[in-house]
């Protein structure tokens, strides 16, 4: 039984050694996923892979139904999940096309459904969120990108921005001044869904661009693009290995 799925961002809509063998729609109580479900192989071992933006990258960050997502992932029986994610580099570290595995995030998103436990509950629900990723995966995670000889950034900080304009130099400022070190707009309420969902969640973040006032002139989606091909790259293999490895 499939155990693992892997949630595509920005520049990782599919893997080329997916080998598919169907797909589906799974319904929730939260009304449809992003897009059908991608059940497959890679290297004979079964897989599932969900487009967080949906089929053709249409769907924004902050209107993702992150809890149809997270719903249909654990309806199918999955228990880890590797979240790829696009984001901007704020420190030295973070340069363009370079990957991280962060330990921390701060939110600062807002109007998303971001909770199992806002309707029809008989009493308050709360969930321990002080290490919001799975270490255990995220060692994993860390290990398959030696093994790929891929340099990858361990910890970090994500700071979880509303979208879907990019950010102000300013707003950068703050978030600098906050810890963060590297900034996007999908990580929340994704990783809470995940913890509250009793999912074992790591986030792999591929730097897109440098973050806003982090370099000379404007941010140009031909960068972000060429970025996220080189960074995708590596992500591809150090998830090939991950899956191949037979302790995952």
């Amino acid at each position: 039984m499939t155990k693992i799925a892997i949630i595509g961002g920005t520049g990782l809509n599919s893997l080329k050694t997916l080998a598919i063998t169907h797909r589906q729609m799974v319904r929730t109580p939260y009304g449809a996923p992003s897009s059908p479900i991608v059940f497959g192989e890679v290297y004979d071992k079964p897989i599932v892979f969900l487009a967080r933006h949906g089929s053709g990258h249409r769907i924004p960050p902050h209107q993702i139904n992150y809890r149809a997502n997270l719903w249909a992932l654990k309806d199918l029986g999955i228990e880890k999940i590797i979240a790829v994610a696009s984001v901007g580099g704020i420190i030295q570290a973070l340069a363009p096309s370079t990957l991280a595995t962060p330990e921390q995030i701060i939110d600062y998103t807002h109007g998303r459904h971001h909770t199992y436990f806002g309707e029809n509950i008989s009493s308050v629900t709360h969930i321990d969120f002080t290490h919001p990723y799975s270490e255990s995966l995220r060692e994993r995670l860390l290990q398959a990108a030696k093994k790929a000889a891929v340099s990858m950034l361990d910890r970090g900080v994500y700071g979880a921005t509303q979208g879907p304009r990019l950010e102000t130099a300013q707003e950068i400022l703050r978030l600098e001044r906050d810890g963060c070190t590297m900034v996007g707009m999908t990580g929340m309420p994704e990783a809470a869904l995940a913890r509250e969902l009793e999912l074992e969640y790591v986030c792999c973040a591929v730097v897109a661009n440098w973050a806003a006032g982090k370099s000379e002139g404007i941010i140009s989606m031909e960068k972000i693009e060429s970025n996220l091909v080189n960074g995708m790259e590596k992500v591809r293999k150090i998830l090939e290995i991950l899956i191949k490895s037979d302790s995952i």
